[in-house]
């Protein structure tokens, strides 16, 4: 008889947790942080509490981001006191944009700190860790290396769910005065197809049903194609919506500069490409985009929304604006609400003018007191509230298709997403979780719609056999 060597001991797993703040490509790249420590031992914590290495994963486009982010390192020091008090260790780690703009400055504020990492650098995130519990003292990347991120994270992935995020572009060249992105995520960059359809297969197999395409300008993407020439986003939909177990594709955010015919095209012939488009216009007033450096005028805008709507009659549309940027009249302000008359959005994030160190729009003269910004930003916001509500309400009724991606908030409940990312509740056995299906919307609740079954439909638990 054969006996088997004794199992050498293991070390026990080290906990991480990670908190996001920010967009969809913060959230990207917080789950791939998490790939790229799995092979040192890292697996998920519930809280900072309970874990070995804390991840701040920063924005720096929100108002007052550095003062969250140090209040939160106030916290965290506190647990680390702690924890090395026990004879134990606590790693810090800081990251995203406020890491890329102020790394010097958090590791001059805050010496605990034990790593300070840029967007760009996350690929070199293992080494850090290393070196950091090799030699102590703290370690700091941020330079704008986005080709080599791109080409050591396309080996990581994982599975994110029924819906999945997929970064294809990074950056942006654009330069808005009032926007930080340009110093903090770098020059625009894109990823060649064959590396975004690898990782869009692969999540797919791990079993997602709906992938977003992700950048900061994503539809200025040009990435290398079959031909090794720079391709299209709209060929790149069209690949993408080509892999077997795939049912919806979308992308976001976009810039209206690159909304070329191409792409508006797809938005007709590709069946699997929602009808949603996010297209942020930041102002109605021609002035007050001028000195956004947008680029663009009102009626280039409108032109754009014309032709998406006689592509795609049923696309919703959602957009981002700012109130009382510098120099802001009524009269610009009453521009930003016709726009939003003769547009008609389905869902719109608005907010007030908050200066970014370092951007040309925070020492423009002219800014706007804060209470001529606070009325105007009410008022643009209960105009958009009912303008979503409307769109909301008309689904009553109707039969469309649901995408079910999770369990409901109440027992026997499913949810999940219409093609205008609408999210629906219906009562359904989990089977269904991951499956599309027609359903008619019987009610508009204040925050979601609730399904019911098409006649002749009945989601049952199966029998067992």
């Amino acid at each position: 008889m054969t006996r088997r060597p004794a199992a050498l001991p293991q070390d026990p797993p080290r906990r991480l947790f990670v908190r996001t703040w920010g967009c969809q490509m913060n959230v990207y790249d917080s789950s791939r942080m998490q790939d790229l420590l799995r092979p040192l031992g890292f697996r998920p914590a519930e809280s900072p509490e309970a874990a070995d290495m804390v991840i701040l994963n920063t924005c720096h486009i929100r108002e007052k981001a550095s003062e969250k982010l140090f209040s939160e390192l106030g916290r965290l020091r506190a647990i680390k006191a702690q924890r090395e008090a026990a004879g134990g260790k606590f790693m810090i780690a800081v990251a995203g944009c406020v890491a890329q703009a102020e790394g010097e400055e958090i590791l001059a504020r805050a010496p605990f700190v034990d790593l300070v990492t840029g967007p760009q650098s996350y690929h070199r995130l293992p080494e850090m860790v290393a070196r950091v519990a090799r030699a102590g003292g703290a370690a700091i990347e941020t330079d704008f290396a986005a080709e080599e991120k791109f080409d050591r994270l396309a080996e990581a992935g994982g599975a994110q769910g029924i819906t999945a995020f997929l970064t294809v572009q990074e950056g942006c060249d654009k330069f808005c005065t009032f926007c930080v992105v340009p110093y903090t995520r770098g020059a625009e960059i894109s990823r060649p197809m064959a590396a975004v359809l690898a990782e869009a297969r692969a999540l797919v197999e791990a079993g997602a049903r709906e992938i977003t395409l992700i950048g900061q300008n994503v539809n200025a993407w040009h990435g290398a194609g079959p031909d090794g020439k720079p391709a299209t986003l709209a060929a790149l939909i069209r690949a993408v919506a080509e892999i077997p177990g795939s049912l919806r594709v979308r992308y976001t955010t976009s810039h209206p500069l690159e909304m070329d015919a191409a792409l508006i095209a797809a938005h007709a012939e590709e069946p699997k490409l929602m009808p949603w488009l996010h297209l942020p216009v930041q102002s109605g007033s021609d002035r007050t985009l001028r000195a956004m450096n947008r680029r663009h005028t009102a009626a280039d805008y409108l032109r754009i929304v014309g032709a998406l709507r006689a592509a795609r009659p049923d696309i919703g549309l959602s957009t981002d604006f700012i109130v009382g940027f510098p120099g802001e009249t009524d009269a610009d302000f009453q521009a930003t609400l016709d726009l939003v008359r003769a547009v008609g959005f389905a869902a719109a994030f608005s907010f007030k003018y908050s200066a970014r160190p370092g951007t040309p729009a925070a020492g423009l003269p002219g800014q706007v007191p804060d209470d001529v910004a606070d009325a105007r930003l009410a008022a643009l916001q209960a105009l958009l509230s009912c303008q979503q509500r409307d769109f909301n309400a008309a689904m009553l009724g109707r039969t469309v298709p649901v995408l079910w991606t999770g369990p409901g908030r109440h027992p026997g409940q499913v949810a999940g997403r219409t093609p205008w990312l609408q999210p629906v509740h219906m009562t359904a056995p989990p089977g269904l979780i991951g499956q599309q299906t027609m359903v008619r919307i019987r009610a508009v609740l204040p925050n979601s719609l609730a399904a019911e079954p098409t006649e002749g439909d009945h989601f049952s638990e199966p029998h067992a056999a």
